[in-house]
């Protein structure tokens, strides 16, 4: 009879945890879908007259300011800014900090129109020969209004050196936007660049795509990207291409607001190219650009991979729009035809992690490849491997277009966490052999740590690292 008491036990305290684990998430076919149900509300975009939008005071002065990597290395930085009633004076005033010397960089000047819209006066500027790990100001509106920031340069790349990134995607202006990057903002672990994977401003779901949410745009992200380098992925909304309208060149208005140091990765197109930064190699890749074989995006991919030092930059990391490995049902399999080009160089040189956007929800994968197929053997389900990256996508900004929530089902074996909600993640870099990161959801008006994971790095420590995440 004790025995019999004893069993009825055991029994009952299995289905206690089953029932909480089943209270936590949902136990499917693959790994976990989260039970959270986000707050529901509409998704809108803020009005045009909202304090983030406003325009910087004083004659001329510049706005939308916003910096981005210049260089391989690091030790450039590309300052762009807009001024709306004259062109003003396109140079940069620059000074390490606790200098007193003041250098002084000329840049470009750039304008253009897209259909019934004129553009401000848009400038670009290059400063160079920057030190590695300092923090250096810079003046731009020279002779009107001017306006003073700052930015640190990434420490030198190297084995044991930590860095910490931050990543959006999809960001759009709308309330949630926000307060997404109200959450970057004020995350303890301090991003020290932002990875952008895409979908800037949703300027084309206005009609004739209207600029003028490019301008509200730049203004509404200058609080962090005039302080910090993005470092920018072109999505679908950045393409823009109208011809009802008579606009037939893609990429036009984020062409004209937006550099990227791609001629320093022997890039030939702008929306492609790699950069280091300490202890990263980071590729991106253009989803909406000819990436097949021969083209000019494929022949530098062949070619980039076997420039990476692993020594030098321990990890590898690419950005792209569209995801390769999505159990949403939106934009489904969009990203298939790049992933059967491209996916065996990522086996073949470890990749440690894959950022996309594109789909407005989280996912992260398990490490996982599907490169056997080859027609006639039948082989096409991906499969756990040690080689291959995680692929997270975290398209999540909090556009207007609001959350992608319906999913497939069951969830597939390859993902392992995906959760339909606003926020950001952070990839902080401690060494050469370990990274942690952490996906923070934006619930009720602060960050939760939804999802965490440390990351063993494939390279120096290819061991698995799925025990190590947490959700």
């Amino acid at each position: 009879m004790m025995g019999v008491f004893s069993q009825s036990v055991s029994v009952f305290g299995v289905l206690v945890v089953v029932g909480l684990i089943l209270n936590h998430a949902a136990l499917c076919h693959g790994g976990l879908t989260s039970s959270f149900v986000r707050k529901l509300g509409k998704t809108e975009d803020m009005p045009l007259d909202s304090d983030v939008f406003a325009v910087p005071p004083g004659y001329n002065a510049p706005q939308q300011v916003h910096i981005t990597q210049g260089d391989l290395d690091g030790r450039a930085v590309i300052v762009s800014w807009t001024t709306m009633e004259e062109p003003g004076s396109n140079k940069v005033l620059y000074w390490k900090e606790h200098s007193k010397e003041k250098e002084e960089a000329k840049g470009k000047l750039t304008k253009y129109k897209f259909y019934n819209y004129t553009s401000g006066y848009i400038h670009h500027c290059t400063i160079k020969h920057l030190d590695h790990g300092s923090k250096y100001y810079y003046e731009v509106g020279i002779g009107h209004s001017p306006r003073t920031f700052w930015f640190t340069t990434p420490p030198k790349s190297g084995l044991n050196v930590p860095y910490t990134l931050g990543l959006i995607g999809d960001l759009g202006q709308s309330y949630d936007s926000n307060k997404t990057l109200t959450h970057y903002e004020e995350n303890p672990f301090k991003g020290h660049a932002v990875l952008f994977v895409g979908d800037l401003s949703y300027a084309d779901n206005y009609p004739n795509h209207d600029n003028v949410r490019w301008d509200t745009w730049g203004r509404f992200v200058e609080r962090s990207a005039a302080y910090q380098p993005w470092i920018w992925t072109v999505g679908n909304h950045e393409i823009d291409f109208a011809p009802e309208i008579g606009e037939t060149k893609p990429f036009k208005p984020f062409s004209h607001r937006y550099s990227t140091p791609y001629k320093a990765s022997n890039s030939t197109g702008p929306f492609w190219y790699s950069i280091k930064r300490g202890p990263a190699y980071i590729i991106v890749l253009a989803s909406y650009s000819a990436y097949g074989k021969y083209t000019p995006q494929f022949k530098w991919l062949e070619e980039e991979f076997p420039k990476v030092n692993r020594t030098e930059t321990p990890w590898l990391i690419v950005l792209m729009h569209a995801p390769w490995y999505n159990s949403y049902n939106y934009h489904y399999m969009e990203g298939e035809t790049m992933r059967v080009m491209y996916e065996p160089w990522f086996v073949q040189y470890k990749v440690d992690v894959v950022f996309a956007g594109h789909v407005h929800a989280y996912e992260r994968s398990k490490r996982v490849s599907n490169i056997a197929y080859n027609i006639v053997n039948g082989i096409c389900k991906p499969v756990e491997d040690l080689s291959a990256p995680v692929y997270i996508t975290i398209g999540d900004g909090g556009n207007q277009e609001g959350l992608a929530t319906n999913m497939t089902e069951p969830q597939p074996d390859y993902s392992a966490f995906r959760e339909a909600s606003f926020g950001h993640a952070i990839f902080d870099i401690k060494n050469h052999t370990h990274a942690y990161y952490a996906w923070h959801r934006n619930q009720d008006g602060y960050s939760v740590e939804a999802d965490k994971m440390w990351f063993f790095n494939r390279n120096w420590n290819p061991i698995d690292d799925s025990t190590r995440a947490s959700s």
